[in-house]
């Protein structure tokens, strides 16, 4: 179990809890809330999570077959046009090496507006769930895909508190300081 990953639990437009998974379980667990009532989202990527399934895994499970578990590489597989294998085949440190450059080169680029773009999508996954019904979500959601902070903040105003509020934690790393207006 990742410890620096976070948590939060709602049951309909309430917070109910916010922390560590152990944290927020504990919450759920005390508050007596129903499994099927209550909705937990990972922060960082804004999924749903079953609570329960994240504290059995305390380890990543060892994945066996094609690969080098061990070291951390797995082996999955890809689906390319026949001028990309081409190009791939011509590389001389072989594909799997062309491809580990290719992806870190793209990791580098830009990794602050690589972690607001992800952010971005986690809020909005977030606000989908939450505030899907709500009126103003879909220019809630233009201007946050347009990286429009103040318009944002004005079309979530009238939400329920507990949702806003959390939102507006969710989005300050989804529009970079140059984004503003």
């Amino acid at each position: 179990m990742d410890p620096e990953r976070t948590y939060t639990a709602f049951a309909g437009p309430r917070r109910l809890a916010s922390g560590s998974a152990r944290e927020v379980l504990q919450r759920l667990r005390e508050a007596g809330a129903c499994a099927g009532s209550v909705l937990v989202f990972d922060d960082a990527s804004g999924h749903q999570v079953e609570l329960d399934a994240t504290l059995a895994a305390e380890e990543p499970p060892v994945r066996a077959g094609p690969g080098r578990p061990k070291l951390g590489v797995v082996s999955r597989e890809v689906s390319l046009l026949p001028r990309h294998w081409q190009w791939l085949e011509q590389q001389p440190s072989g594909i799997s090496a062309a491809l580990r450059r290719l992806v870190e080169e793209a990791i580098r680029r830009d990794p602050d507006e690589e972690r607001a773009r992800l952010a971005r999508e986690a809020a909005h996954r977030v606000m989908t769930a939450l505030a899907g019904d709500l009126p103003n979500y879909e220019e809630a959601a233009r201007a946050l895909f347009a990286r429009d902070p103040k318009r944002f903040a004005q079309q979530i105003r009238r939400w329920p508190a507990d949702i806003r509020d959390h939102l507006a934690r969710m989005v300050e790393r989804a529009f970079p300081a140059g984004d503003d207006p």
